[in-house]
């Protein structure tokens, strides 16, 4: 039996539907994305944070980490002391995740605000976190966080995070 024309048209009409843009669009995706720099805008970062605190007699490490806490990009100079590697990174992890957490900048804010932790200092008990300056959140244009940048080996964190804070505001337009 041939399907008659009552039939076939209204078939045809939701295919038709289901097939369209706007039919996609609602369709719920269980595919999550999220920003992040490319690797060659990380590598970049942490080379110039490397070469601001060089140009200062300084020789350190800048991490960048990614949106999932890993170490996206690692430039070390060429004196620095071995913890410095360990070091940055931490400062660069602490930054992205409790910048994120806390809305703060850098790790120098997060210490100012407290965010340390209780007394008993059990955040500093988490392996990766750091609660010393020298760390920077990195976020777009759009404030949306993209990773941390750790440097570590100048004789300060407050000189690390000067570094990193420059490389940072000299890469502001390519963090969109």
């Amino acid at each position: 039996m041939l399907p008659n024309a009552k039939t076939v048209l209204p078939a045809a009409a939701l295919i038709a539907a289901l097939l369209s843009p706007t039919a996609r669009a609602q369709t719920p995706s269980h595919i999550v994305t999220s920003q992040k720099l490319d690797w060659e805008t990380a590598a970049a970062l942490a080379a110039e944070a490397v070469r601001i605190c060089a140009a200062q007699g300084y020789s350190v490490t800048a991490t960048v980490v990614d949106t999932t806490g890993h170490e996206q990009a690692v430039v070390k100079g060429d004196t620095v002391p071995l913890q410095s590697l360990s070091v940055s990174y931490r400062k660069a992890y602490t930054a992205y995740a409790y910048g994120l957490a806390f809305n703060k900048n850098t790790t120098s804010e997060l210490i100012a605000a407290g965010v340390t932790g209780p007394a008993n200092g059990a955040l500093n008990t988490i392996p990766e976190v750091l609660f010393v300056p020298g760390g920077v959140t990195l976020r777009s244009s759009s404030h949306t966080i993209l990773g941390g940048l750790g440097v570590s080996g100048a004789p300060g964190g407050d000189k690390d995070e000067a570094c990193a804070l420059h490389a940072v505001e000299k890469f502001r337009n390519s963090l969109q």
